[in-house]
Order: C-alpha cells, then structure tokens, then sequence
C-alpha cells in the first residue's frame, strides 16, 4: 500500500478548532474536503497526546501481524523443538516473507528464549509414580537423618560418544517440562562402567567394573568398598544404606550379605526404593568429578592420602597410598580394614 499524503499542520488545527465549535466527523470532513476517517483519527490523536504532530517512530513496524504472532507462539508451546527454519517457512506460506532474526525477535517478546534441551532418564509411568511416593514419604525428613544415608549406584560414562544437542523454545523455570528434555538411555561404545558411594558428608570409594556385573561381582564390591566408605567418612553406626531396585540388588545372595555382621551391626535398616532424581543428578555429577581425578591418576597425577579416597578400590593405587616406605603418605588405621 503507498503511502498517503500527510496534512499540514495548519489544515491539523483547524479540523480540531472546528470539532472543539460542536462540528462532527463527517461534517467537518465535507467542509474541508478530507475523509472523515482521516478527521476522526486527528481527532483522537488530539485527544489522546493534546498534540497534532506525529510522534517519531522508536522502531520498523513490525512485519508479522498480531495473527501472524499468535500462529508462532501456538506452534513453539505445542512443538517446543520446532526450529526458527520451520516458522520462516509456516509464515512463508502464509504470505509473509521474514527473516530467523524476526522470528527470535517476536518469539523473545513473549519471554521464550532458545535453550540446550535437558536430557533426563527414560522413565515409564511406574517409575515416575515410585520415585514421587519416595519423596513424598521423605518429604520432612530432618537434615540429620539425610546425613546418615549412604547413597550407592552404578552408572556407564561414555568417554568417546557423540553427544548431540537439541535446543528448545522455553521458558526460564521450564527445563524439566516433559516436551523440553530428551529421554536418554545409557548405551554406546567407548565406555567405562563404575560404582561409587556418597553420603552428606563426602565421596566414598569409586569402583570399575570390569565386564558384566552379576550377583556375585555386586556382592564382592559391597564386602570391599561399602564398610570401608563408611569408615572413613565417620558415619557411626546407624546408617542407612540406599540403592534402587536392579535386580542384582534385590537378589537374596545380596540382600544376606547386607544383613550379615558387620554391616547389619552398624546399619539399622536397609531401604530398597527408586533413588529420587535430585539424588541421581548429584549422583552423575559427583561420580563424574571422580572419573575426572581417576583418568588424571591413570596418566601419573599423585594424590594425596585425603584427596585419593576415591581410588582406594584400585590395587595398584593402594600399594602406592599405603606403601611404608613413602614418607609423605602417613597409614591411616580406619583405611586398612578390607
């Protein structure tokens, strides 16, 4: 559409003089020879600025309608993974021909932004209900009975996998929203498989297992790495023992050897339920920063006795830490026990 001749200011004047004299839209149009849409819009702008000029422009006008709009952000909150490549096309065959920019223009108006969608275990409807009761039936625990809980869990880190990211429209406390995570599951090749421990009171012993793990490997790992963990975080007696529902742990062999002396003397009970997510993400991130310390060891990093609690589980690394002859490694009694 061209663009339409402008009125003078004085022409401006006279149409809001004569509407101040009692004159209507239509009348004063016929007298003065102009549209009386063009009157009335003179009108309200007077009405509503006290003032005639036209006001400067703080931007282009922007060239996706309100319709145009409302179509995007109806597309972006069904499909959060829709690309911006997908609504310049949408648009496009709409009639309106814009750029990606415009459309991460108009999309951050509305307070959504582009964000690396958050990947989060594949879950079936029963886990999710299991892991809500869980922390719905520990919801006002005490924080002293939280420090008395060793978490334990096994996890597969893939050391040369492709690690491809998705991004989402979303907004800021929105990142857990079932449509902007990806399910993953833990697959792939290049991997190391360990089993770690943690409680409230820091990390404990961090095992690789070699091969597939069965009944008998799990039980082997628990009688060298559980007791020692607890020891030498100084847990006391009364601990709580927590780890999820695989089916090696919930096997008799294992359910007899955690409560046989010593451990059933020092733990009061034993709790078998789907570890809460919170507990699984601190989980991933602490085994990580000890996967991170036992590759530097394997490359010749030295630690020292504190700082390589993690890696006690390792023969070779127990040889150099508890070595007599090595002066600046004093033994630590609580740390000999097998």
């Amino acid at each position: 559409m061209a663009k339409t001749r402008e009125l003078c200011k004085d022409i401006r004047d006279k149409i809001v003089d004569v509407h101040k004299a009692g004159m209507g839209y239509r009348t004063i149009g016929k007298q003065l020879g102009e549209k009386a849409t063009t009157v009335g819009a003179i009108i309200r702008k007077w009405k509503k600025f006290k003032m005639m000029v036209n006001l400067p422009r703080s931007r282009a006008p922007c060239k996706i309608s309100p319709c145009g709009s409302s179509m995007i952000m109806r597309k972006v909150r069904d499909q959060p993974r829709t690309t911006r490549q997908d609504l310049v096309n949408d648009l496009k065959r709409a009639g309106t021909t814009v750029s990606k920019k415009t459309i991460s223009n108009t999309v951050h108006r509305h307070g959504l932004k582009s964000c690396s969608a958050r990947k989060v275990p594949l879950l079936k409807p029963a886990h999710v209900q299991a892991r809500l009761k869980f922390a719905n039936d520990h919801l006002d625990d005490p924080e002293e009975e939280w420090e008395k809980v060793m978490w334990s869990d096994e996890t597969k880190i893939e050391l040369f996998g492709l690690n491809s990211t998705r991004r989402v429209w979303r907004k800021k406390k929105d990142e857990y929203n079932p449509k902007n995570t990806i399910p993953t599951v833990k697959h792939g090749g290049g991997n190391i498989i360990l089993w770690g421990c943690f409680s409230a009171k820091g990390t404990g012993r961090l095992h690789r297992i070699e091969g597939r793990m069965d009944v008998a490997m799990y039980r082997e790992i628990l009688a060298n790495n559980l007791l020692p963990s607890v020891r030498a975080l100084k847990m006391g007696r009364g601990w709580v023992f927590q780890h999820d529902k695989d089916p090696k742990h919930t096997a008799r062999a294992t359910k007899e050897l955690l409560h046989a002396a010593p451990i059933a003397d020092q733990s009061v009970h034993l709790i078998i339920a789907g570890v809460s997510i919170i507990a699984v993400f601190v989980m991933i991130l602490l085994m990580m920063v000890m996967v991170l310390r036992y590759i530097a060891h394997q490359k010749g990093t030295y630690y020292t006795n504190e700082e390589d609690l993690a890696f006690k589980s390792d023969p070779e690394v127990q040889d150099v830490s508890e070595s007599p002859e090595d002066p600046e490694d004093p033994e630590d009694p609580e740390e000999e026990e097998p």
